[in-house]
């Protein structure tokens, strides 16, 4: 029955629609138009270069919409949709005129659970399919529940690709180098070792991690310079602002500002030697979701960070790094993904009202 009221319910909105929930700021208000409504537990978007938008819904869809018409993509795999798994990431890389291919991370069923994956395939000339699928990475040793898995991927300027894989709530693991749980790993766009990444011909290390000692990180971005930022959930507070260097221990569960939800204290306390400190951090928690940092416009440089809790965009800026602003409105509940369109506007998708919102460049 979804399927056959699809069109009925998935419907592009005129940009002047009443539905627009604008979001008063520093630097004006930004006007806010919603694009596309009723997703289901939309997770991730990003654009071709003729303007057709994909959207991931965490239930396992992967929708393309353009020239005012949304369509499900047929050619994915079989879909771990437990817990927080599901059909997560999506990301466009550069060469996408010429290769046609696309990324996505979802979860994968494992032996004992199932774990974060990433699958690189064609987008077919007519753009109704994904052709050649392949998984090119997956967690190991594998894990079970149903939570934790990270999954924001983003393409480095050199081409390698980056990918965020929380600890699937076995705390002690996001330390153990063996497993790939509670790190950002980097492979090549074949799902290859590169041969410069920190841990290689180390004994009993996974090659494909480039940093641990992470929760569950769900932003991923590079900055203007070329800087690698992630952002992770804490526990209860401690929700963190990284920058992610070579070979870097982030220290959960070992150090954290945050504490348990029994109230009891994490692991040593907030610092330890050789471990690293995050650049900012939230406390009480706000359960970040994605970061893009802006160029050009009045924030040029700033940092916009989705909250899932508390239902608003947060601008970070200076240094040191600060949340300086809240953006919110009813347009903002439960941000998941939030970007910098190719029109320079902000693009974010909204969990709660099922709908991928465009508001306007500061």
């Amino acid at each position: 029955m979804k399927h056959a009221i699809f069109a009925a319910v998935l419907a592009l909105v005129p940009a002047g629609s009443a539905l627009a929930q604008d979001i008063p700021s520093s630097a004006g208000t930004l006007l806010v138009s919603p694009v596309v409504r009723g997703l289901d537990t939309p997770w991730s978007f990003d654009f071709l270069p003729d303007g057709t938008i994909l959207i991931t819904e965490r239930g396992g869809d992967l929708l393309a919409v353009r020239d005012g018409r949304a369509q499900r993509l047929s050619g994915l795999p079989e879909i771990y949709t437990r817990g927080q798994g599901g059909l997560l990431d999506v990301i466009v890389p550069r060469d996408f005129a010429t290769s046609r291919e696309i990324f996505l991370t979802y979860s994968k069923r494992q032996q004992g659970g199932a774990g974060t994956a990433v699958l690189k395939a064609r987008l077919s000339q007519d753009g109704s399919r994904l052709e050649q699928a392949e998984t090119i990475f997956e967690m190991a040793p594998g894990s079970s529940g149903g939570r934790h898995f990270g999954s924001r991927i983003v393409e480095a300027p050199d081409g390698h690709l980056f990918v965020t894989i929380g600890e699937r709530g076995d705390r002690p693991s996001a330390q153990d180098l063996a497993r790939h749980n509670g790190s950002v790993i980097r492979i090549t766009r074949d799902g290859a070792v590169p041969r410069d990444n920190p841990f290689v011909g180390q004994d009993g290390a996974q090659p494909e991690i480039w940093s641990y000692g992470h929760r569950n990180p769900q932003g991923l971005g590079f900055d203007g310079r070329g800087r690698l930022w992630a952002v992770e959930h804490g526990a209860q507070g401690g929700d963190e602002v990284n920058r992610i260097e070579k070979g870097a221990n982030y220290g959960w569960p070992v150090i954290s500002y945050g504490e348990h939800y029994s109230g009891a204290r994490i692991g040593e306390g907030t610092s330890k030697p050789g471990m690293e400190q995050p650049v900012f951090y939230w406390d009480p928690s706000n359960a970040p979701s994605d970061i893009v940092f802006l160029e050009g416009g009045r924030w040029d440089g700033d940092a916009l960070v989705g909250s899932l809790k508390f239902n608003y965009i947060a601008r970070l800026s200076g240094t040191p790094m600060r949340e300086v602003e809240q953006l919110e409105s009813e347009a903002t509940l439960r941000v998941r993904d939030v970007d910098q369109g190719p029109d320079g506007a902000i693009w974010f998708l909204s969990e709660v009202n099922g709908t991928l919102y465009r508001g306007s460049r500061p």
